[in-house]
């Protein structure tokens, strides 16, 4: 039997690494090419189109004209208020998300009796479709029949009554609290379970050196918690910036635009207005946002946690 040079040895031993170091990304290249396949394509198409005229009158023929859509968009009044609008509820939905996040997980780890059911019903705003919620949410406050403006009138305040949602001052803080609503449980069930992994050990020696309550939160349980917080503020700034539903389904982005949002406005404008092109540039503007507010909420988030 011959002997195997060293050199064949070397090649056959890089070859054998090679192959069990690219194993598991052979594994995953199927599932990746489809979520390429579904979204690289569609959000590169997107922008191609952001540089036509095309219009869903006439999808087959489309010109070239550059930054045109762009500009205009930039200059649009209604597009200019939806954009601050999406910048507002997503900044006011997220703190308020985690802020009562934290307050709703520390309640909910206590132990008391009957906290197991109040956990286990926590999750029901955020399982239910949203559709439910909004419709909820529109029966609470219909003109006549609404239960709010019921207990209005019946404790003497009939003249506080007002079709909430058709009001110019309260339609977008009511969009608000359904974000919160649907979402602060979802937050406190994440933040309950990264506290009860944090170290018993670690409040014990915070104790020891005087710590009360306050700063044993402030430095103990913060501190473990500032990944799961990095994580959920991630998802919602790009789900709320991105949320349809809502707006849509309670106002339709009015009293007067006054709920216009990005996602609405760029509906409106490729459905109704037939601006597929005109549409795209919005969708490529809002990409772009998206993408800023991630790395500033990472870089912001990482900042705290080096403190």
């Amino acid at each position: 039997m011959s002997a195997i040079s060293p050199s064949r040895k070397g090649s056959l031993a890089f070859w054998q690494s090679l192959g069990r170091r690219s194993l598991g990304y052979w594994l995953i290249f199927p599932a990746l090419l489809v979520i390429l396949g579904l979204n690289l394509y569609p959000t590169i198409q997107g922008i191609l189109t952001s540089f036509t005229n095309q219009s869903l009158i006439d999808p087959g023929h489309s010109l070239y004209i550059g930054l045109d859509n762009y500009f205009k968009l930039l200059k649009e009044p209604v597009f200019q208020v939806a954009l601050a609008h999406s910048l507002e509820l997503t900044f006011f939905a997220v703190v308020l998300q985690v802020i009562l996040g934290l307050v709703m997980a520390h309640l909910l780890i206590q132990k008391v009796p009957g906290i197991h059911f109040f956990r286990s019903v926590a999750m029901i705003t955020w399982v239910l479709p949203i559709i439910a919620s909004v419709v909820m949410f529109r029966f609470l406050t219909l003109p006549s029949y609404g239960l709010i403006n019921i207990l209005l009138r019946d404790v003497g305040l009939g003249h506080l009554a007002r079709n909430w949602f058709g009001d110019e001052k309260f339609a977008f803080p009511l969009v608000l609290i359904m974000h919160l609503w649907r979402n602060v449980p979802f937050y406190s069930i994440a933040f309950m379970a990264a506290m009860q992994a944090i170290p018993v050990d670690l409040y014990e020696a915070a104790r020891i050196d005087g710590a009360g309550d306050w700063r044993q939160f402030w430095f103990v349980t913060l501190p473990n918690l500032r990944y799961i917080i990095l994580v959920m503020v991630v998802l919602h700034v790009t789900f709320t910036f991105n949320n349809f539903d809502f707006v849509f389904l309670s106002t339709g982005g009015g009293p007067v635009n006054a709920t216009e949002v990005l996602p609405t406005y760029i509906y409106k404008q490729a459905w109704n207005g037939y601006a597929l092109g005109y549409a795209s540039a919005g969708g490529a503007v809002m990409l772009v946002i998206l993408v800023v507010l991630v790395l500033v909420c990472n870089k912001f988030i990482k900042g705290l946690s080096e403190q």
